[in-house]
């Protein structure tokens, strides 16, 4: 059988055989940079869609060399993604720095004294290890700006704004020849997003992993249509399958924003006792949270979860937040405690049943949604 093709007027806005793109994932603040962000994005891309790099766990120059790399194993497409909250875009960008790294410990001690109490104090009651983890220096979320230059001068066809709206750059972008992207929880950010010239807005329902709002994907994907028109929209939260895709496109979205199935692939960047926590969860085994961020995302349920809860202490602003989590989360890994560890993932988990090469998932999704919109539904509804 020949391959089955599925083109929306997205294939065209950004020269794409189908209308899926890879949510930008990329690593973690601390830690490794592994390859694996990089070997998504490449395979996404030249599996006909669209793999987008997530640039929020790297320093401004390690983000160029990931762009690079992405450039030097494909041709096609992609983008970056990166985290661009109003307050740290406003604010300006921090010392430059070296684009190394230091010691998470150095930055733990620049922490309020509640929130370093309370991770000594956990530290110390469930026998954890020190973190001997390092943290990037210069990093793209304490400078926004510079890492925003970057990927214009690096040429990156797609830029996203994984969370915040991009309107400040859209300019500058054009002038480049790039087209921009911003993600919106509900319907007054989606009509701000597009009057501030995003070429794209994704709405992303509250059952997507990562950063999400409160409106559920069902009741989001119009009203954020209505609301960003005419500019087009893509449908995030929710979705694994071609029967996802199929529904965002019956809606009169152009394509589909992909994040925990692609998580839960060869090539996605967790851990594999992360993606295997995704394979095992079900649909009720998610939960949001502010402890990762500062700000409101979805994760797979663990005792983090509830050891926070406990703590009584509010979320520190975003990056800050992010410091305090990723210590104590090494620390666990480190202890082998893998019951206070969960990854970033949605609701759709419960349709996960194992983990698969990105350009399957691709293939799949395609395969299904096409036999959906030419066979199912003409074999089930009657149109008179």
């Amino acid at each position: 059988m020949a391959k089955r093709t599925l083109r929306t007027p997205l294939c065209e806005l950004l020269d794409i055989e189908v209308p899926i793109l890879s949510a930008g994932m990329g690593p973690s603040l601390i830690g490794e940079k592994t390859g694996a962000p990089v070997e998504l994005v490449v395979a996404v891309s030249e599996a006909g869609g669209l793999g987008v790099l997530g640039g929020a766990g790297y320093s401004v120059e390690e983000m160029r060399d990931a762009i690079r790399e992405i450039k030097k194993l494909t041709s096609r497409p992609f983008g970056v993604d990166l985290l661009l909250p109003a307050a740290t875009v406003a604010a300006g960008d921090g010392p430059a720095g070296s684009g190394g790294e230091i010691p998470l410990a150095d930055a733990l001690a620049a922490l309020p004294a509640a929130h370093r109490e309370w991770l000594l104090k956990t530290k110390e009651e469930l026998g954890l290890p020190d973190s001997e983890a390092m943290i990037s220096s210069g990093a793209t979320t304490a400078r926004p700006h510079a890492a925003v230059e970057a990927c214009i001068e690096e040429g990156v066809p797609l830029f996203c704004a994984g969370l915040g709206n991009p309107g400040f750059m859209v300019e500058a972008a054009h002038a480049a020849g790039m087209k921009v992207l911003g993600i919106a929880g509900n319907a007054k950010n989606a009509g701000r997003i597009a009057r501030d010239g995003a070429d794209l807005v994704v709405a992303q329902g509250h059952e997507a992993g990562g950063h999400t709002g409160r409106i559920g994907s069902m009741a989001l994907w119009p009203q954020a249509i209505d609301a960003a028109a005419p500019t087009p929209v893509l449908a995030a939260g929710g979705i694994g399958d071609g029967r996802g895709l199929a529904a965002a496109l019956a809606m009169g979205c152009v394509g589909v924003w992909v994040g925990t199935r692609f998580l839960a692939s060869e090539e996605g960047g967790a851990l594999d006792i992360q993606k295997q926590a995704i394979v095992a969860a079900g649909d009720e085994d998610t939960r949001r949270t502010t402890i990762y961020t500062g700000k409101t995302s979805r994760a797979t349920y663990n005792r983090f979860h509830d050891l926070w809860e406990e703590s009584g202490l509010e979320p520190l602003h975003f990056p800050v937040q992010v410091v305090l989590a990723s210590a104590i989360v090494d620390m666990f890994n480190r202890a082998g405690n893998v019951e206070y560890v969960g990854p970033f993932a949605g609701q759709v988990s419960g349709l996960i049943d194992e983990v698969k090469p990105a350009a399957q998932i691709v293939a799949d999704m395609v395969e299904e949604a096409v036999d959906i919109l030419t066979r199912r539904l003409p074999e089930t509804v009657s149109v008179g």
